[in-house]
């Protein structure tokens, strides 16, 4: 059980740390990067990268797994020092997951639906998908799962000082 119990801490703590990552790679440099080309790039850039990061690599070990893994840690280290650490990292990462699902994705999902850049108005459907409020939400994700990475890092620590003694 606590082979179980650190195996799934762990992939909690990593799969965390992917998506603060992922989160903070948008904010620092594929944003900024956008901001400053043309409405027809931009349309284009940001339809195509949407495309292709809804996998199952992302969707299924990063996205879901983090939320998943933490839980599972969690139910796994319920009389144990950590959990209460496992426990806001949990609440933090589902708060993140539900500015995605309620404001992410829907930002989204209205620009690929604004249609191929060749044939549509690229400046109006950028300036419908209003990249300041995608950033502001992307930048609450950025904190959250940050702060929910570190927490875990913290809970692994607890565990692993736990387990060294007698």
């Amino acid at each position: 059980m606590n082979g179980l119990r650190v195996a799934s801490l762990l992939a909690a703590t990593m799969t965390t740390g992917l998506m603060a990552g992922i989160y903070a790679i948008y904010s620092n440099a594929f944003m900024p990067g956008l901001a400053k080309v043309d409405d027809k790039t931009f349309v284009g850039a940001f339809q195509a990268v949407d495309r292709a990061i809804l996998n199952p690599l992302f969707l299924g070990l990063g996205f879901l797994g983090a939320l998943v893994f933490t839980l599972l840690a969690g139910l796994l280290s319920l009389k144990e020092k950590a959990l209460p650490w496992i426990a806001v990292a949990f609440a933090l990462y589902l708060v993140t997951m539900i500015v995605t699902v309620a404001v992410n994705v829907p930002m989204n999902d209205a620009l690929k639906a604004a249609g191929d850049p060749e044939t549509i108005d690229v400046a109006a459907a950028r300036a419908a998908f209003d990249e300041a409020r995608w950033q502001s939400f992307n930048l609450v994700r950025v904190l959250l799962s940050t702060v929910a990475f570190g927490l875990l890092g913290w809970a692994l620590y607890l565990t692993g000082t736990s387990s060294a003694q007698p």
